[in-house]
């Protein structure tokens, strides 16, 4: 298929490049021009400009992917590609949107026959490779017509051992990548995922900042550990029930670095942890593990701990992020005007 794909950035250009290594067609735009002469050089179509990348379209509909950051320029670039597109064409968000901002946008595309896709990524910077978990919002006969994007871009099978009970023909899901539900469907299970990945994350940076300090002046001589955090990352990796790619993450930084002295422990969220967390308090659902997981970020702007520094290795290892002390704190804020 041809894919139109709007921010080349970490996961974007990954994207485009994954597709293309499976014959998709890929054109291209950035703002900045170094992106579009890379991808260029791997054999996308660049363009300088929204009007050329509609133009450069030879299938119809068209099918343009948005991985931008959420909020006022997602929103922008949705807007202008829509006042350039035609009935059946497709625009996708791939990136973190705020769902609510996708319900109003696929609404407001809807008379102009443009249909809305939301698609939740997940595979950071190693998703080239590994492949990208989606969870997609949209109508069901535009989600199977983009199907061979999906499709290409999820990891698959691979060495996931299948679910006890699960037999015959492999799922969507078993492959990585699944329809959620209507335009929004998407983005929330997304957000949700996130929110979930911020209470894991803590644990983990709770956990081996008590082990780091269990060799403390205020204990008892006697009872002072000098613990390896290495190699309890790397035991814990091998046949652990707390295994996962955010310990694999752990365990890389703390061999690379035991003292995690390349981090300044302040620590970022990007939105959907506080999204999350709004959705709880509708919805009447309690969620403590999360909401503390949130909080202890505000915190880590005022004062860092070992801990906070594990999380802004994890952070680093699977999607780039480099924290910057003094950053703005808030997330992008929705397009929408709302209660944040």
């Amino acid at each position: 298929m041809q894919l139109g794909v709007i921010g080349l950035g970490n996961m974007g250009g990954n994207i485009c490049r994954r597709l293309m290594r499976a014959g998709h067609t890929c054109i291209v735009f950035d703002a900045k021009t170094e992106p579009r002469t890379a991808l260029a050089k791997d054999g996308a179509i660049a363009v300088e400009s929204l009007q050329a990348m509609v133009a450069a379209f030879t299938e119809k509909p068209r099918a343009v992917w948005v991985m931008l950051p959420a909020g006022s320029v997602t929103e922008e670039t949705v807007n202008r590609l829509a006042a350039l597109m035609e009935r059946g064409d497709v625009i996708i968000d791939g990136g973190n949107s705020y769902y609510k901002d996708d319900l109003r946008r696929a609404k407001a595309l809807e008379p102009k026959g443009i249909r809305y896709v939301d698609c939740g990524t997940s595979g950071g910077v190693w998703g080239l490779d590994r492949g990208y978990c989606m969870m997609i919002g949209g109508a069901k006969d535009v989600v199977q017509h983009l199907d061979p994007i999906f499709s290409t871009l999820a990891p698959g099978l691979a060495d996931v051992a299948r679910t006890p009970g699960r037999a015959g023909e492999v799922s969507q899901a078993e492959r990585g990548y699944i329809h959620a539900g209507p335009p929004g469907a998407g983005h929330f299970v997304k957000m949700i995922h996130n929110g979930i990945e911020y209470g894991m994350m803590q644990a983990f940076a709770e956990g081996f900042d008590i082990l780091r300090n269990k060799d403390s002046e205020n204990l008892p001589e006697a009872e002072r550990m000098a613990l390896n955090l290495a190699d309890i990352s790397e035991v814990w990796r091998r046949g652990s029930v707390v295994s996962s790619w955010l310990l694999d993450l752990s365990a890389a930084a703390l061999f690379k670095d035991p003292q995690l002295a390349s981090f300044s422990g302040f620590v970022q969220d990007s939105g959907e942890g506080r999204w999350t967390i709004e959705a709880a308090v509708e919805e009447a659902v309690p969620a403590d593990v999360l909401a503390a997981s949130l909080f202890a970020r505000f915190r880590s702007r005022q004062e860092h701990t070992f801990g906070e520094k594990l999380l802004s290795a994890m952070r680093f290892g699977f999607g780039g992020h480099v924290e910057r002390p003094g950053a703005a704190s808030a997330p992008a804020a929705a397009a929408t005007p709302k209660a944040q």
